[in-house]
C-alpha cells in the first residue's frame, strides 16, 4: 500500500511472495525460521517494487540509530538497529514489523529518509524521539521541522493489543495517549496513537496514518494472532534533497 510520502514509499503485506506456511507468502524476515532462499526471493521482489536496493534491519526493540552510507547500495550486513537513516540517493530502507509499527520519515531539506521499527518497548524507551533527533542532526537544527512528513504503517491497534495492567501503566507513564482498552474490556496499549501524539509534540504535523490492524487483517502478518509467522515492512527510498539539481 502506498505510504503517501513525497518519495517512493510503501508498506507490504503478506501477498505476492514465495514463502510457505506459516510464513506465507511475502515474508521479509530472516530471523523467524523461514527458508532463507524464499526470503531472498521475497526481498528481491520488494527491491523491484522500490526500484532500488533495500537495506533491512535487525530490530532489537530499542532506540539504536544506524546511518547507512553508499556501501549499502551494493548490499551489506543488516545492522542491529530499530532506526535506519540514509541521505544516499537511490538507497531504500526497510522497517520490519508484525504488530509493531513501521514508521517512515522524509525530510525534503536534507533529502534524508528514515525507516523505524517502534514497538511497545521502543516507544517507552524513546524510539520516536531518537528518530526525529537523528533527522535533525543531519539537517543541522530544528528549524523547518514542519516540512518533515511521516507515515505510520499498519500495526496492532489499541482495541486488540492486550497487556497487563502494570505494563499499560508503565507505558502510559511516558506516553499517556498509549493507554487504551480492548474490545473485550481488558487493559491495552495503543502504540500508533501514542506515536502520532508524540510526533505532534515534537512539532511534526504532516502525519499520514494507516489504520489497518495487523491482528484483525488476515492479509497482514501478526505475531499476536499467529505466533510463528513472517514480517512485513515499511519501505522508503532516498531521492536526495528537494532543491537538488
Amino acid at each position: 500500500m502506498d505510504a503517501r510520502l513525497p518519495v517512493r514509499a510503501f508498506f507490504t503485506d503478506r501477498t505476492g511472495g514465495v514463502s510457505a506456511r506459516p510464513f506465507d507468502r511475502l515474508n521479509l524476515a530472516t530471523h523467524v525460521g523461514d527458508d532463507p532462499s524464499a526470503v531472498s526471493l521475497n526481498r528481491g521482489l520488494v527491491e523491484d517494487l522500490a526500484e532500488a536496493p533495500v537495506a533491512f534491519m535487525r530490530p532489537n526493540h530499542g532506540t539504536t540509530v544506524a546511518r547507512l552510507g553508499e556501501s549499502y547500495l551494493a548490499g551489506g550486513e543488516p545492522p542491529e538497529a530499530d532506526i535506519l537513516l540514509t541521505t544516499v540517493p537511490g538507497l531504500a530502507l526497510a522497517a520490519l514489523a508484525a504488530d509493531c509499527v513501521p514508521v517512515l520519515f522524509h525530510d525534503p531539506w536534507s533529502g534524508a529518509v528514515v525507516a523505524a521499527h517502534v514497538g511497545r518497548e521502543g516507544l517507552r524507551k524513546g524510539a520516536v524521539d531518537a528518530a526525529v533527533a537523528a533527522l535533525h542532526d543531519v539537517r543541522g537544527g530544528w528549524r523547518g521541522v514542519g516540512d518533515i512528513t511521516v507515515a505510520i504503517g499498519p500495526a496492532i491497534c489499541g482495541r486488540c493489543y492486550e497487556v497487563s495492567t502494570s505494563v499499560r501503566a508503565e507505558v502510559a507513564a511516558v506516553h499517556p495517549r498509549a493507554k487504551s482498552t480492548t474490545r473485550w474490556g481488558s487493559p491495552s496499549v495503543d502504540i500508533p496513537r501514542a506515536i502520532a501524539t508524540r510526533l505532534g509534540h515534537l512539532g511534526i504535523k504532516r502525519i499520514v496514518q494507516h489504520y489497518y490492524c495487523t491482528f484483525e487483517e488476515l492479509r497482514l502478518f501478526s505475531y499476536r494472532r499467529e505466533g510463528e509467522t513472517g514480517r512485513q515492512a515499511g519501505i522508503v527510498r532516498c531521492e536526495g534533497p528537494a532543491t537538488a539539481g
